[in-house]
């Protein structure tokens, strides 16, 4: 308990120090100074005070051979500290002011991957996973030599199967509400969108089952039409998937579908014999 407590007083006096000297370093008037310890401070990992220092000596520094490099490492600093949001506004910042830079590709890269770090969960709002996509494959385009492109190219699969798996949810909460034809549309959309998926397959089968369960709860006058929907789907499956381990499970529908239009006009054609 005694180290413990002789580890947290040096610790805190340690913290006292430091807060103490940065103290000092911001008031003083010296602008060289300043920057000179920002840079200290940035090469030692205390971004919190090299960014306070930078923006300190902005005015200083502007319009010199230095400030394009205090500008990028200011960038850094937002962006070491996990304020993306910020950092992605710093490099976005740089690249406009310094276009002809040589450190220009890395802040484009930086302003995507900064969107990327952005990117949430899959159940949140996804506008920063499209913004890191399309910041990424810019990226690519504009630099395809770089040695960079190929974690682009994986930050770009890893946002689509994120916007994948979002949409997928979605459908599927349709399906599970019991709401089977927007279910229906809705992974329709999602072969659409992604029509190179590994899971294509499984989507279509979705199709068929929720068009399946949209037929056999509607009122009779409109089953006919929506089992028949569900055999247009059946042998688009069989046509585009015909190695597929759902093809007995789409076959099953097939069977339950015609048969039940079958019964249904077989009831109809009773009913008219005997009126």
């Amino acid at each position: 308990m005694k180290r413990t407590w002789f580890f947290l007083l040096a610790f805190s006096l340690l913290f006292v120090a430091c807060s103490n000297k940065f103290g000092k370093v911001l008031k003083s008037k010296d602008n060289e100074y300043k920057y000179k310890m920002a840079e200290q401070y940035y090469a030692k990992g205390k971004y919190n005070y090299a960014q306070q220092l930078f923006e300190e000596v902005f005015p200083y520094l502007k319009g010199t051979n230095r400030f394009e490099d205090m500008y990028f490492k200011y960038a850094y600093t937002a962006y070491y500290q996990e304020d993306f949001m910020n950092a992605e506004n710093l490099f976005k910042s740089f690249v406009e002011t310094f276009p002809n830079s040589t450190k220009a590709d890395e802040a484009e890269y930086m302003r995507a991957y900064s969107f990327y770090k952005q990117s949430p969960k899959v159940e949140l709002d996804q506008t920063n996973t499209q913004k890191a996509i399309s910041l990424m494959q810019i990226y690519i385009n504009q630099h395809p030599n770089s040695p960079r492109v190929k974690e682009a190219s994986r930050i770009i699969d890893e946002g689509r199967a994120k916007l994948e798996d979002k949409e997928f949810r979605a459908a599927q909460l349709y399906y599970n509400l019991g709401y089977y034809r927007a279910a229906a549309v809705a992974y329709t959309s999602l072969m659409e969108n992604y029509p190179d998926s590994e899971k294509a397959d499984e989507y279509k089968m979705n199709i068929i089952k929720a068009y399946y369960k949209f037929a056999e709860m509607s009122v009779q006058e409109k089953q006919i039409e929506r089992y028949e929907k569900v055999l247009e789907e059946v042998t688009d499956f069989t046509d585009r998937f015909p190695e597929s381990k759902f093809v007995a499970e789409a076959n099953n529908y097939k069977t339950l579908s015609s048969n039940n239009i079958k019964s249904i006009k077989d009831e109809q054609a009773k009913k008219a014999n005997q009126l």
